[in-house]
């Protein structure tokens, strides 16, 4: 089922579900399916009173820091939370201060199988993609992004460049599969 794909997408998959609705811009896949978060940031405004950043910081420590919910995402979600009845929100200063309602946590009690599997995914996940790239990956793909974009900006590149270009990147691909 997965053996068109290589390595962490392939686990990637295996532990996320796959989908036609799992890309979204710059071609990563989505960390949560639709309403998974939700349960999440409810989770964590269960284990403690929060403000949005801190569920942002809090999700993201929980991927390893390879994963982080945009606030564009995170607010609106803690909105339909206050909403549904389930979170209230406390205006402190700038900040407003999330916390769990008593139907909010009936919810988390009724759901529990869900939000036990949900919480087994994302430690798993945390797990094999945890440790993100190494330093030296990082900067590697960096430079090769910057050349790439450098030559490939400028006008006129022959179809023959193009050629040469694809092959090195398959056989910088082909390299790596190996290493």
């Amino acid at each position: 089922m997965f053996g068109h794909l290589k390595g962490r997408h392939r686990d990637h998959h295996k532990i996320w579900g796959r989908g036609r609705d799992h890309h979204h811009r710059g071609g990563r896949r989505r960390a949560f399916e639709q309403g998974d978060l939700r349960i999440v940031i409810l989770k964590l405004i269960a284990e403690e009173p929060r403000h949005g950043y801190d569920i942002i910081k809090a999700i993201e420590a929980t991927f390893g820091g390879t994963y982080s919910p945009s606030p564009g995402v995170v607010y609106p979600t803690l909105t339909l939370l206050d909403d549904q009845g389930f979170a209230t929100v406390a205006q402190e200063g700038t900040k407003k201060l999330y916390t769990v309602t008593p139907e909010g946590r009936a919810f988390l009690e009724a759901n529990k199988a869900t939000v036990d599997a949900l919480y087994e995914r994302m430690s798993t996940a945390q797990r094999t993609f945890g440790g993100g790239l190494a330093p030296e990956i990082r900067r590697a793909l960096e430079n090769f992004r910057a050349a790439f974009e450098l030559r490939l900006g400028s006008e006129n590149v022959s179809k023959e460049t193009i050629a040469n270009i694809a092959k090195a990147i398959d056989d910088a691909a082909a390299a790596v599969e190996r290493a």
